[in-house]
């Protein structure tokens, strides 16, 4: 696949019709081409003398959020250059604006190819089979670029070849979302159960605008992460006990009979669990402080906002203090220090709290990196660790029975 692209008319302009030209002898199976060329050349003469080569006419689409109609306006100019495949390179800002071109891609009557670069438009590849897309493209190794997946991951972790359009879309609602090793643990298990479904990253800005855009029964469930678990609850036509009580959801489901948003937070027991288990062999600060006032521990909240630390505190009768007097504080025999925050998380992995000597254990929500210099500097002094990744199975796995109905078992996880 060549990509012939110019600026104006002259030396490159004639490059690329003896690239054009060239491909055609050679019968490669596409060659793709700018529609300002397009527009330029006699498509017809080099139509006729082709054998199996198939051209795809591309166009820069720079217009915010495009409307439909907008973009089947641009097509039909596009076709009419007798191109074989359509394709449209687009910037888009945030998540929503890709709605349009999953709607086009669905109806499109032509081979249609749509490339959303940026960080917001991943998943116009990751989702293009499933509306249609022609073809997806992948970067090759090294630096990454923004709105492309790797070769690698769409090979061996999406494989999009399993795609179509009754496949179900699950996904991580959250903001950062690269760190997520959700598609890694999901996508393989849903293959192994035999569940037509994917799970993709989503970049979300406005949980709210999200969930408004992308209403439809193909999107059937999500994760949420930081920073949205405690405005997801707005998003719910209904929540579930305790998440209501802890105030914050981490898996939203789509209820099939009448699509209703139903909310739960999967991540305390397993917080607590995983915690359990060391010892006997945001939002998920608040589901680890409604664990432990359930199993009757003495609470202290520590948090820089003293407002924030305070309410949930009161919440679940415990204390609350600033951040900054963690370093100082001297807990009871048989206290266990659990960060609940983003600190240790790439790329801010060496940011961590002092003072660890004190604690029997250590407990880290942060998976990614899987040993964060928080839990390195308490394993160096002696003291029991937790990492994140023991409570990401396990809400994961709590996570896949909503997503699948129910039909998740220890077993599932690959």
């Amino acid at each position: 696949l060549k990509s012939s692209r110019t600026l104006s008319k002259g030396g490159c302009y004639d490059t690329c019709l003896k690239v054009l030209k060239r491909a055609l002898e050679l019968d490669v199976e596409f060659v793709e081409m700018d529609y300002e060329v397009a527009c330029e050349v006699n498509m017809a003469e080099y139509l006729h003398n082709r054998s199996n080569t198939r051209i795809i006419v591309s166009n820069y689409v720079n217009d915010g959020r495009p409307s439909v109609e907008k973009l089947v306006d641009i097509i039909a100019c596009m076709q009419a250059t007798g191109a074989d495949v359509i394709k449209l390179d687009l910037c888009v800002d945030y998540i929503t604006d890709l709605a349009p071109i999953f709607t086009v891609l669905t109806h499109c009557q032509v081979p249609l190819i749509a490339v959303a670069v940026g960080n917001s438009g991943l998943i116009s590849q990751l989702l293009g089979p499933k509306f249609g897309g022609f073809l997806v493209y992948g970067s090759l190794g090294g630096k990454p670029v923004p709105g492309l997946p790797s070769l690698v991951s769409l090979r061996q972790v999406y494989k999009l070849e399993y795609t179509n359009a009754a496949t179900k879309v699950f996904g991580l609602v959250s903001n950062p979302v690269a760190h997520s090793k959700g598609p890694i643990l999901y996508n393989p298990t849903f293959r192994h159960m035999g569940y037509n479904g994917i799970y993709v990253p989503m970049l979300v800005d406005d949980i709210e605008e999200f969930f408004e855009t992308y209403s439809g029964s193909d999107f059937a469930g999500f994760s949420v992460g930081i920073p949205h678990k405690e405005a997801a609850i707005r998003c719910c036509d209904e929540v579930h006990p305790i998440a209501k009580s802890i105030g914050a959801v981490n898996t939203i489901v789509r209820r099939p009979m009448d699509g209703k948003l139903i909310g739960y937070n999967t991540d305390c027991e397993a917080a607590i669990s995983a915690i359990e288990d060391a010892l006997t062999a945001g939002g998920a600060g608040r589901a680890l402080a409604f664990g432990a006032k359930y199993e009757g521990a003495r609470i202290v909240i520590f948090n820089r906002d003293y407002k924030r630390a305070k309410a949930l505190a009161d919440e679940v009768s415990g204390e609350a203090l600033l951040y900054e007097a963690l370093e100082m504080f001297r807990p009871e025999t048989g206290a266990i220090l659990a960060n609940a925050s983003a600190i240790g998380m790439e790329p801010n992995s060496h940011q961590s709290p002092e003072a660890l000597r004190a604690y029997d254990l250590v407990f880290d929500v942060v998976y990614t990196p899987r040993n964060t210099q928080l839990l390195k500097e308490a394993a160096e002094v002696g003291v029991t660790t937790v990492s994140g990744v023991e409570m990401f199975v396990r809400q994961a796995l709590g996570q896949f029975r909503l997503f699948s109905g129910g039909s998740g078992n220890n077993n599932n996880l690959p």
